[in-house]
């Protein structure tokens, strides 16, 4: 009798301890995703962001890394953050890649491990592949992507990587961790063996349903995101048909996690290309869809990885890095702000907000959305026509008050991202109409052309579309670039003719219609170097018709400036009349050819429109072949600080019809952000308008570049 009532207490115990443990134990709310930036500077660093529902993300500590990589990488620099939660539930295990791209992509030999017990302080420790196993791996040239799984029957974690040697191609390796998570305990073993031995990068692991799905990123043979599968999590992965990304963009880091209380799973990926992510859902690990609809983030990661933790782990991380910052602002959502162009400023507490014109400013509600973990104390709307307001926002017991401010500018002009702006006067419609190259894609990487109309240069609208690379250019199809046009009659009708770059050559397109539809010529009218010209690239065309010979000219180029005549068809090229002009060593690009009072006048940009001193200087000719006559001062454009303007160049200029009223159309660096976002920025700008005045000897004034634009053609 006292063994059965000795066995029910054990029972009952157990029971209570049962029962004690799920009440305690945290539920998990937040998803807390590890990720870098880029591939220079800090962007080479750990950073975190969180979502509540592993859809949208909010990036901690304003984007800013949450480690220097300089405390914990022999090279200064730190990729590919995993991060895992231990067996214990408790402690947490990260592995990056240590590494610097601009030393080279095999120029890396070390991975970094690190432990931590809150998320916030972290061990680590460097291993070197290839001086800890000299005999074995002494040839390895790079040492990417290494991640971590809990092997359930050793105890142990289990580290994999892939490897690349003197020869041969990238492979997948795995070796367990010693107990403190400060070392490998053993020898790096093969893990997958490609059947058509194709570099394989990038592995993850995910166990289900008794089966290790090993996901990677197959880099030859077709590239993107394969599987192998087997059930040992050591060897036997079997690689399975097809590809498991859905796009045909190039991708690398695929990244899968479970959502909460739920039966789905995500399959992320780093379409680095693109610069951005796309997101997968399925339930069997099989077949994936699409949902990059429902996905948001304040950043622009690169690869990383996706944890679930709990809302006292939250709160820890919201305490260490929920900043009362600019970065707690998500948006500004009421009609007419221009979005891009908020400027917080944190140092003096101050939001300008600039409006669109003829904005109501006296009764706006400004409809802030904020960071889900901040609190806005400041809500409807507001008179701002007799000054600043003041904003409160609030998280974790802290609170912070802006003063802001609403204006109604005009600069950029053109609503979103696009640069080179070429601008013609339309004599049919009595418009203007502004062609640019559509920016916004990483490394210039766009591949459509739009066009933008106006009856008085202050007010624009987007005609969409006119020339798509991809579905009306036989030729070419990517890198659109630089276009100009021009309005000629022929045979008594209006036509169009469009100049555009595309795969760095310079195809021709013609239309009934300033707005178009275009149709492409079906081959390049500059397709290669002209003889005598060994550098540079045959971009940036600009069309030029000569007032007093009626003769049209078609100028380009980048490191040269050349010159053709065209022939009457304005799609042909008269035969021997290439000339290479001499505008002295500022020239880079974008040629803008005018003529006013008797005088041509040639303007350029100098630098490298990634950079914040990219400017626009000019000369004179008395003919449009030159020779080009340069002033001693004839920079006219470029940045002021002191207003946020960077990056002003690559213009083009209009003059108002009947009048000797001149404007110039240019782009900068999206304003206020685009100095931050390093080289990045050199495909993240917008389009401006300025005065263009001279001096009573014919000189160009400089250029006074505005954050208000202008608000009529006088």
């Amino acid at each position: 009798m006292k063994y059965k009532v000795y066995l029910n207490y054990l029972f009952i115990t157990a029971l209570v301890l049962s029962l004690f443990s799920c009440k305690t134990q945290e539920k998990y709310t937040t998803y807390l995703f590890t990720y870098f930036t880029g591939n220079s500077g800090n962007e080479e660093a750990i950073r975190y962001a969180l979502s509540q529902d592993g859809y949208n993300y909010y990036a901690l500590n304003g984007n800013n890394p949450i480690i220097d990589s300089k405390d914990i990488s022999s090279t200064g620099g730190v990729r590919d953050p995993h991060i895992l939660r231990g067996a214990d539930g408790k402690t947490f295990y990260m592995v990056v890649t240590d590494m610097v791209s601009a030393n080279g992509w095999s120029s890396n030999r070390a991975m970094v491990l690190m432990k931590s017990t809150d998320l916030i302080n972290w061990t680590s420790t460097v291993i070197n592949i290839p001086k800890t196993y000299p005999e074995e791996f002494g040839d390895v040239v790079r040492v990417w992507a290494p991640q971590t799984i809990y092997d359930s029957k050793t105890k142990q974690y289990m580290i994999y990587w892939s490897m690349l040697g003197a020869e041969g191609p990238d492979i997948i390796y795995y070796a367990y961790a010693n107990k403190d998570f400060t070392g490998l305990a053993t020898t790096p073993k093969q893990l997958f063996f490609s059947p058509t031995n194709s570099a394989c990068i990038d592995g993850d692991i995910i166990y289900k349903d008794g089966v290790y799905n090993l996901f990677f990123k197959n880099e030859s043979h077709g590239g993107g995101i394969r599987k192998a599968v087997s059930d040992k999590l050591t060897e036997g992965y079997v690689q399975q048909d097809g590809f498991y990304d859905q796009t045909d963009a190039a991708v690398e880091g695929s990244g899968i996690f479970k959502l909460i209380d739920s039966d789905e799973y995500i399959l992320m990926y780093d379409m680095y290309t693109s610069g951005t992510y796309q997101f997968t859902k399925s339930n069997d690990l099989e077949y994936f869809t699409v949902v990059d609809d429902a996905i948001s983030m304040n950043f622009h990661p690169r690869h990383g990885t996706v944890i679930r933790i709990t809302e006292s782990e939250k709160n820890v991380l919201l305490e260490k890095w929920g900043t009362l910052d600019k970065s707690a602002f998500v948006s500004f959502k009421a009609e007419g702000i221009r979005q891009n162009n908020v400027d917080i400023n944190d140092e003096e507490e101050t939001i300008y907000i600039p409006v669109k014109l003829g904005t109501d400013i006296t009764n706006l509600d400004l409809k802030i959305e904020t960071l889900p973990w901040v609190n806005m104390l400041t809500a409807g709307a507001q008179d701002f026509s007799k000054g600043t307001v003041d904003y409160t926002i609030e998280t974790a017991g802290k609170q912070k008050t802006y003063k802001v401010s609403v204006h109604e500018d005009n600069n950029p002009v053109l609503s979103g991202f696009y640069a080179d702006p070429e601008i013609i006067y339309s004599e049919k419609n009595k418009k203007y109409y502004i062609y640019p190259t559509s920016d916004g894609f990483t490394g210039w990487s766009g591949t459509y052309f739009k066009t933008f109309s106006s009856p008085d240069l202050v007010n624009w609208t987007d005609e969409g579309v006119i020339l798509d690379l991809k579905k009306d250019v036989s030729w070419a199809d990517r890198n659109a670039w630089a276009p100009c046009a021009i309005e000629k009659k022929v045979n008594g009708e209006y036509k169009y003719f469009y100049y555009f770059t595309a795969a760095q050559k310079i195809g021709v397109a013609v239309a009934d219609n300033p707005e178009g539809p275009f149709v492409d010529s079906g081959q390049p009218i500059i397709g290669k170097k002209p003889e005598g010209i060994n550098r540079g690239q045959e971009i940036d065309p600009d069309i030029f018709t000569d007032p007093v010979s009626g003769k049209t000219y078609l100028y380009w180029g980048n490191g040269y400036m050349g010159v053709v005549e065209l022939n009457d068809d304005m799609v042909s090229i008269k035969p021997n009349s290439f000339k290479r002009l001499n505008p002295g060593g500022t020239f880079r690009e974008g040629t803008e050819v005018f003529y006013r009072n008797g005088k041509y006048y040639f303007l350029w940009s100098e630098d490298d429109t990634r950079s914040p001193n990219y400017r626009v200087r000019y000369a004179t000719a008395d003919s449009p072949l030159g020779p080009l006559n340069i002033p001693e001062n004839n920079l006219i454009l470029e940045k002021r600080p002191e207003k946020g303007i960077y990056g002003t160049g690559h213009n083009s200029v209009i003059q108002t019809p009947d009048s000797d009223i001149w404007h110039i159309v240019y782009h900068r660096f999206t304003r206020p952000n685009g100095i931050e976002m390093g080289r990045a920025a050199g495909y993240n700008r917008e389009v401006c308008i300025d005065k263009l005045e001279f001096n009573e000897d014919g000189s160009i004034k400089p250029v006074e570049p505005t954050i208000s634009g202008i608000l009529s053609l006088n």
